[in-house]
């Protein structure tokens, strides 16, 4: 039998090395002022846009037709003297009071129906066999149910909305619920948050970049969904929106009018989605390093 000694491991010994002095350090040659200057997000989105309005010029002086494509020029007029009159920000203003409502109530509903289903195994279903059932199914589809049900006012715009923003909304919502980590949730157990309390405190934040990948996707369904409503029976209360201002001027045949429309729709989903979202984005999940 061998002594304890002979079971000790061998030791080495220790060896100091000396570091290699540092070499002159080689400084990479800046970048041209004009690469500089294109690595800016804006600029490139800039010139896309200048390049598509270029292609709508040329496409528009080529067909030398009003009626069917007006010039950007005639657009830009129209598009100003709407503001100038006052009628454009008129017909805004009643979409986006109408959008909000819409908007706001289907947020809320969607945080319910997932906070349920996250809270109880019931509530999991009714979301599940819900979302199945009407997600498929086209927003304006409703309409005419709508029209029966609220007649020719804001409560079937309303209707309508809350089907756009519910479903997606209440999807992307309950699988940022799921994709919360268990040790997470444990860890807001054992802090004795339940219910609610867990919901708001642990769920929600841990959540938030599907949580607002579903408000961004809720509020394009809802805002093409009011303009196409809008576009179907008209006005809503005795003041139409954007949609029936689209309407209006397409019967009477003032196609830079229509177009002037179209651009004050597409200019408000640009601010919408940049000085919204985006800002939120950044104040949110890219400051507390949720998202990159």
């Amino acid at each position: 039998m061998s002594s304890p000694a002979t079971l000790l491991p061998p030791v080495r010994e220790e060896y100091e090395r000396p570091l290699e002095p540092l070499g002159e350090l080689v400084l990479e040659a800046p970048l041209p002022l004009g690469k500089r200057i294109f690595a800016q997000g804006w600029l490139r989105k800039t010139l896309i846009a200048l390049v598509l309005i270029a292609i709508w010029e040329i496409a528009a002086r080529a067909i030398d037709n009003d009626l069917l494509l007006p010039t950007f020029g005639a657009t830009f007029s129209a598009f100003v003297q709407g503001v100038w009159s006052g009628e454009l920000l008129r017909k805004t203003a009643v979409s986006m009071s109408v959008l909000l409502r819409g908007y706001l109530l289907g947020a809320a509903l969607a945080f319910v129906l997932t906070s349920l289903a996250v809270s109880t195994r019931l509530g999991r279903d009714v979301l599940s066999m819900l979302t199945a059932m009407f997600n498929p199914l086209p927003s304006i589809a409703l309409l005419p149910l709508a029209l029966l049900w609220f007649g020719l006012g804001t409560g079937s715009l309303l209707f309508v909305l809350v089907h756009a923003v519910l479903w997606p909304l209440a999807l992307n919502t309950y699988s940022g619920f799921q994709s919360v980590p268990a040790t997470l949730r444990m860890t807001g157990r054992n802090y004795g948050l339940t219910g609610m309390r867990h919901v708001l405190l642990i769920l929600v934040p841990a959540a938030l970049p599907s949580i607002l990948a579903g408000l961004r996707v809720g509020w394009a369904f809802a805002w093409r969904t009011l303009i196409a409503a809008e576009l179907v029976f008209g006005a809503s209360s005795g003041s139409g929106g954007l949609g029936w201002y689209i309407f209006q001027n397409r019967n009477e045949l003032y196609t830079d009018r229509v177009f002037a429309g179209l651009a004050a729709v597409i200019v408000i989903g640009l601010l919408i989605e940049h000085l919204v979202f985006d800002t939120l984005e950044r104040v949110t999940v890219r400051r507390w390093g949720v998202q990159h």
